[in-house]
């Protein structure tokens, strides 16, 4: 689910407005422990993958309001893991637009499972050619 207001401002890109919020939800399985992505050894909600799942919220929730050809990459994530959650329960990372710079959007950011809160996080976010992008990173082979 997003949870957003469009509004339109005379381009292909719709504004994104401070306030826009997303949501990603997940279930903690054996492949989402750290123990199995190899920054632990315990079976536990993996500290990547929390990451992983914030950054899809902020992603997703922009995403209605790129234009035809655009994404947004992530450029910076300071992020706490304040509690660990065992496999077989629901997380959920939500976020919010905190500043918006030309193409820089800057989101925080809050997980939890169905205990609570268990982690934070300030994320930046740019808005990118998807085409240019791609043809920049592979121009490196």
């Amino acid at each position: 689910m997003i949870i957003c207001e469009i509004i339109r401002k005379g381009s292909d890109r719709m504004a994104i407005e401070i306030g826009l919020q997303g949501l990603a939800e997940t279930l903690v399985e054996k492949e989402d422990t750290a123990q199995a992505v190899g920054s632990g050894d315990l079976m536990v909600y993996a500290t990547p993958c929390m990451v992983a799942l914030m950054e899809g919220a902020a992603c997703e929730s922009v995403a209605p309001f790129l234009a035809d050809g655009e994404s947004t990459v992530g450029t910076s994530m300071e992020v706490k893991h304040l509690s660990a959650t065992p496999v077989g329960m629901e997380v959920r990372a939500e976020s919010k637009v905190t500043a918006v710079d030309g193409r820089r959007i800057t989101f925080e950011i809050v997980a939890c499972d169905e205990a609570g809160e268990i982690g934070r996080a300030t994320h930046e976010r740019v808005i990118v050619k998807a085409e240019r992008f791609l043809e920049k990173a592979y121009d490196k082979l």
